[in-house]
C-alpha cells in the first residue's frame, strides 16, 4: 500500500511538473513568440508561446507601464494607449483585478478610470470595451479581452495570449433576458469601457 501511495504521488508531482513547464515553453512550432498574429485598429497582437512565458515588460516612450511583453494584459493596455488614448491610474495587477467586485453596474472603476458593467448589464456590450475573466484552477491570474464587434446575438472577443493553440478571436453569445445583457461564458464577470 504505501508504494502504490509512492507511485501515485511521484506520477502526481511529475503531471503537475509537466504542466508548468508547458505553461513556460512554446508548444506550438507554427508560430514565435512576439510573432505577430492578428491587429485591430492597427494594434498588432503578438502570439506568446505558452500562457507563463514572459518576454520582459513593455514600457511606453513616457514612461507609462503597459505590462508584461505578450501577456493579455500588455495588449489590452497598449490598444487603449494607442488607440483611445488611455492610460490606467493603476497601472499594474493582474487581469482578474481590472473588476473590482465591489462596485455596483454601470459605476465608474477608479483604478481603471473605466466604467464598469457586471455580467449581466443593463448595458449592451460596445466595440472597444474591455472583457474581463475570472480565474481558474490552471489560470490564477484570469484574462482580459477586447470586443471586436457586436451584433444582436454575439460578440466577437481579440485577445493576445489564449494559450499556444488558442485563437486570437472568439465569439460569444449575446442574450438579452428581462431588460439585461449577458455574454454566454462563465469565467466573464463583466466589461469595462471608456
Amino acid at each position: 500500500m504505501k508504494k502504490q501511495i509512492l507511485i501515485i504521488s511521484g506520477i502526481l508531482i511529475l503531471v503537475l511538473i509537466g504542466f508548468f513547464i508547458s505553461k513556460k515553453i512554446n508548444l506550438n512550432r507554427n508560430y514565435e513568440v512576439g510573432q505577430k498574429i492578428d491587429e485591430f485598429n492597427d494594434v498588432i497582437v503578438y502570439y506568446n508561446g505558452g500562457v507563463g512565458n514572459v518576454s520582459g515588460r513593455r514600457l511606453t516612450d513616457d514612461g507609462y507601464n503597459l505590462g508584461l511583453k505578450y501577456q493579455c494584459v500588455e495588449f489590452v493596455k497598449r490598444y487603449y494607449y494607442e488607440e483611445l488614448n488611455h492610460k490606467m491610474p493603476d497601472s499594474y495587477g493582474h487581469a482578474k483585478d481590472f473588476f473590482n467586485s465591489n462596485l455596483k453596474d454601470g459605476k465608474k472603476n477608479k483604478q481603471r478610470n473605466l466604467t464598469q458593467f457586471t455580467n449581466p448589464s443593463k448595458s449592451k456590450p460596445k466595440v472597444n470595451d474591455l472583457v474581463i475573466y475570472s480565474e481558474t484552477i490552471l489560470n490564477r491570474y484570469g484574462h482580459v479581452s477586447i470586443i471586436s464587434k457586436v451584433t444582436e446575438n454575439e460578440i466577437e472577443i481579440i485577445q493576445q495570449n489564449p494559450g499556444p493553440f488558442g485563437k486570437s478571436r472568439e465569439k460569444f453569445k449575446l442574450i438579452n433576458k428581462s431588460g439585461k445583457w449577458q455574454i454566454q461564458n462563465d469565467r466573464i464577470l463583466g466589461w469595462l469601457r471608456k
